[in-house]
């Protein structure tokens, strides 16, 4: 059990969610975003949907949060790629591939954190 839900049912849900969030993911690498700045966004985006969730965590059902957090934001985002990414630019031009990592972390850790605050301060959770 994963709070409270049964082994299967949460093990469902992290595929079901993970392969959605594979996929967009995948998506936003392909024009007219490209790789690197598709993982920026998914990045933030993941960062603050995951904000979200955390500040709706104790009304949302588990098997709800394993969908989406876990499965979905957790496929979604991707340090891997960001790390690839930021290395693969740094080999060209170590400037942009600092200031690709530094705008990364500036633009999730608010992201997560507004829209966690934001979330708690309108449902009250």
């Amino acid at each position: 059990m994963t709070g409270g839900v049964p082994a299967l049912v949460a093990v469902l849900c992290v595929a079901v969610g993970g392969a959605v969030g594979a996929v967009l993911r995948h998506l936003a690498s392909r024009p007219p975003l490209g790789p690197v700045r598709g993982v920026l966004v998914v990045n933030v985006a993941g960062a603050g949907a995951l904000g979200v969730l955390v500040g709706l965590s104790g009304t949302l059902a588990p098997w709800l949060l394993l969908l989406l957090g876990t499965g979905l934001c957790g496929a979604l985002t991707t340090w891997s790629t960001l790390a690839v990414h930021t290395w693969r630019i740094g080999r060209r031009a170590p400037g942009r591939a600092a200031a690709h990592l530094a705008l990364t972390l500036a633009l999730g850790l608010p992201a997560a954190l507004l829209a966690h605050a934001a979330t708690v301060a309108v449902v009250g959770a």
